[in-house]
């Protein structure tokens, strides 16, 4: 009974991530996996000893989410190793390719594109994995790339990513879903991303686009605000490489309204891309620019104190 608490406990987590003041996650993932770590050390029946580790991995990858959102990318780091060894020890594909998969990520966010891409090809060996984990690690592959400046690399891992339709299915990233699902919204945000990277202004607009509305067409207390702010972002960076001013700030209006709490690690360092961008010779004369600039300090100032840790250098500067 036990264990079933635990695990519906975790499953609860993961799926309401979104919707949960990111510092209660921390909270929760944090008591979570410490409770699992403890069931472990209670019990040596082989069935409870898998549940507790895959209990324990899956609360681990959810803290790790947590950690980058909050600005820890060492801690991130650490967790998903942490969620990686459980998957191992247990041999569940799904859990394995999910913290591989987060270890790529968290890769090309401290700097090493290729070893995220290596980390992505190890991801997609393990067994079990369905349409939504297959999608998630190539829309991961194409940011690495991205990073590399590899455009026909990135282009085909975008292409498909958004061409994954088997039909088939596994028990983390469908049944459990949340925040290890990757919903269309998600795909399109980072595809956004993606196409900075590539230097695409139409590619990187349209992708933002398709996000917003997306998101949009969900009930308002469903849309994961992590994820809106970012894609708001990423329209404004589009604009910025057109030199649309107006475009820029019309984009960015909804994302300074995003409650501190809410203003992850990802929307930062994509406000920061903005930051530099308008200091660019083109721009750092203009009134609007000099205003707008004003503004994204403010905002992330306003949003330090909400944060684990300093992050690591820009990720997404293209």
């Amino acid at each position: 009974m036990t264990l079933d608490q635990l695990d519906d406990d975790v499953v609860a987590l993961a799926r309401e991530y979104s919707r949960t003041s990111p510092f209660e996650v921390y909270r929760r993932a944090k008591e979570l996996l410490g409770i699992a770590q403890s069931m472990l050390e209670r019990t040596q029946v082989p069935r409870q000893r898998e549940r507790g580790y895959l209990a324990a991995g899956q609360s681990a990858a959810v803290l790790s989410a947590i950690c980058f959102d909050l600005g820890s990318l060492p801690a991130a780091v650490s967790l998903s190793r942490t969620a990686a060894l459980y998957g191992q020890v247990i041999e569940h594909g799904p859990l394995q390719a999910y913290a591989h998969g987060a270890l790529a990520f968290l890769s090309f966010w401290g700097g090493r594109p290729a070893e995220a891409v290596r980390l992505v090809r190890t991801a997609q060996q393990f067994g079990g994995l369905g349409d939504t984990a297959m999608t998630r690690l190539l829309v991961i592959e194409g940011r690495a790339h991205g990073h590399l400046g590899d455009h026909a690399a990135a282009e085909r891992a975008v292409r498909n990513a958004l061409e994954q339709s088997t039909g088939s299915r596994d028990d983390l990233h469908d049944d459990v879903g949340g925040e290890f699902g990757f919903p269309s919204d998600r795909v399109a945000m980072s595809n956004a991303t993606t196409y900075l990277l590539l230097r695409d202004a139409d590619g990187a607009e349209e992708a933002a686009e398709q996000a917003l509305q997306l998101l949009g067409a969900k009930p308002e207390d469903q849309r994961p605000l992590l994820i809106s702010t970012q894609a708001y972002v990423d329209l404004a960076r589009a604009r910025l490489l057109r030199g649309e001013l107006d475009g820029v700030q019309a984009a960015l209006e909804p994302a300074f309204s995003v409650p501190t709490e809410w203003r992850g690690a990802g929307a930062l360092e994509r406000m920061a891309a903005v930051r530099a961008g308008l200091c660019h010779a083109d721009f750092r004369a203009a009134t609007e620019a000099i205003e707008l600039g004003d503004r994204i300090e403010d905002f992330t100032a306003a949003a330090s104190a909400q944060r684990l840790a300093g992050t690591p250098p820009l990720a997404i500067e293209p």
